[in-house]
């Protein structure tokens, strides 16, 4: 069996407001048909050269957001040929809507593999991969991009993961426990192959993408997802990307099904290595 590319994991310290409430999260659902998975076609999982994966989603014809460390080798920390990947777009029971290679990735200049602290290094885990020709489907359109003002109390994800890897699972709702410093802890189930998956919130009836995920991570016993946030790590990943033919702007906003919504919820976490 090949290895499934490694979700981050580590302890955070307690949170000022006590223990980790979910009960009233979403159970996670698997995708199984067009219908179900209709306004979400375009997460797709992300084949890293036949050995393991990671989750992604098109921001652009030709643009996939995803974990910065989904760009490395688990076990030398080598970083991956950009060819060596591919993006399933929709990827459902051994059969994708699109397929296309990787052209290029970056990685958030400040993101370190290896040597940082895993709560620092969250803050940047995140990558731009553009794709060796567009998908311009109608029946797949890009995600538009939320921003720090639009995180609630909150959020759903779409996620893959190695005991679902051939289904993509929704979790309509789970809980924002706090968020510092551009990042975020959650409540959503996420697990191997998880790694950037697209968090969601609800803006005017459009899915936007707020986050993706980084690691998981164990708070007061319990599991939690971490998040790292787009405003700031995602325009200077665009910056580096090369983007002047505009296909960036192509992407018209999808009306996925999510729920959101009230005021986020500031705490004092921090983090410390397991």
């Amino acid at each position: 069996m090949m290895p499934f590319k490694t979700l981050p994991f580590f302890v955070l310290a307690t949170l000022a407001f006590g223990t980790v409430a979910v009960a009233d999260d979403a159970a996670l659902t698997g995708l199984q048909t067009g219908d179900d998975a209709a306004g979400w076609e375009a997460v797709g999982k992300i084949d890293i050269g036949g050995r393991g994966f990671c989750t992604g989603a098109l921001i652009a014809p030709d643009l996939v957001l995803t974990a910065a460390h989904c760009l490395y080798d688990h076990d030398t920390g080598e970083r991956l040929a950009d060819e060596s990947m591919q993006f399933l777009a929709g990827w459902r029971n051994g059969r994708a809507l699109a397929y296309r290679q990787v052209k290029q990735a970056v990685a958030h200049p400040d993101y370190v593999h290896v040597g940082q602290p895993q709560g620092e290094n969250s803050r940047y885990d995140l990558a731009l991969m553009q794709l060796v020709q567009p998908i311009r489907s109608t029946q797949i359109t890009p995600f538009p991009i939320g921003g720090h003002d639009d995180l609630g109390p909150e959020v759903a994800i779409v996620s893959y993961a190695f005991d679902r890897a051939d289904v993509p699972s929704l979790q309509q709702v789970c809980g924002v426990l706090g968020e510092q410093d551009g990042v975020i802890v959650m409540s959503c189930n996420v697990d191997f192959g998880s790694s950037g998956a697209p968090i969601f919130a609800l803006r005017n009836g459009v899915a936007e993408i707020l986050s993706v995920v980084s690691a998981k991570a164990d708070l007061n016993g319990e599991p939690v997802s971490i998040g790292v946030l787009l405003d700031g790590p995602l325009a200077l990943l665009l910056a580096s990307m090369d983007t002047a033919d505009g296909l960036f702007l192509d992407g018209a906003p999808s009306a996925a099904r999510v729920i959101v919504g009230g005021e986020r919820a500031e705490t004092g976490a921090k983090f410390v290595r397991p």
